[in-house]
């Protein structure tokens, strides 16, 4: 999963950043509206963290301006203000949370992973199911021939962007910027260090490679 956070308090921004990171998510970082909305609107995060009060272009023109172009992206609005005029402004212009400053970060932390929960539920089922292969997308849990195999929160990302495309070819690129971030600049071959992984405690059939092009997970 792909996180966007738009955050003029750089501190804050790189403290939510870790931690989500930490957390198995890929996170990429804007301080000011205008690039925030430009960043969003690519359609590549499964999420957006939104500050309110941003130099530029303020959340709620952010949030309007991407539910005007038929972006539905999760946003979960965060703000130093408090009050019912606020949250409902900031719901009407279509985010899906609101969180008053200061919050508890595992208070953050629990509303993402429950908007993506929801958005999941919307659409395609939290448990993917490939032949002797479970995930579990929402309780972040995979077994295989019906015994469950322990994954760090990387090894379980990278299982998840093949399983979810399932049969088709998954590029390193791919991978990497959903994965880790749009600005990762470290050794892209950490990628094949992953897929090692993935294949020493999933299985080596599970995962091909595909020359030149990527991965593919197996198909049932």
């Amino acid at each position: 999963m792909r996180v966007l956070i738009v955050e003029d308090e750089r501190r804050l921004a790189v403290s939510l950043a870790r931690g989500l990171t930490a957390e198995g998510f890929a996170v990429d970082v804007v301080h000011d509206g205008l690039e925030g909305l430009h960043r969003a609107g690519e359609g590549v995060h499964d999420l957006v963290v939104l500050d309110i009060m941003l130099p530029g272009m303020n959340g709620y023109r952010v949030c309007a301006a991407l539910r005007e172009t038929g972006n539905e992206v999760p946003i979960l609005m965060l703000t130093a203000k408090d009050g019912e005029y606020d949250e409902a402004e900031g719901l009407d212009t279509g985010a899906d949370d609101y969180l008053t400053k200061p919050f508890s970060y595992v208070v953050l932390v629990a509303r993402v992973k429950a908007l993506l929960r929801r958005r999941g539920s919307a659409g395609a089922s939290p448990v993917l199911r490939l032949g002797t292969l479970v995930l579990d997308t929402a309780a972040r849990r995979v077994f295989r021939n019906d015994a469950e195999v322990t994954l760090t929160a990387k090894e379980f990302a990278v299982l998840e962007q093949l399983a979810v495309r399932a049969g088709q070819v998954v590029g390193k690129s791919r991978i990497l910027e959903h994965v880790w971030d749009f600005a990762y600049d470290g050794d892209p071959n950490i990628v094949e260090v992953y897929i090692s992984t993935l294949r020493r405690k999933l299985g080596a059939d599970l995962i091909q490679t595909v020359r030149g092009a990527g991965y593919r997970l197996a198909s049932p």
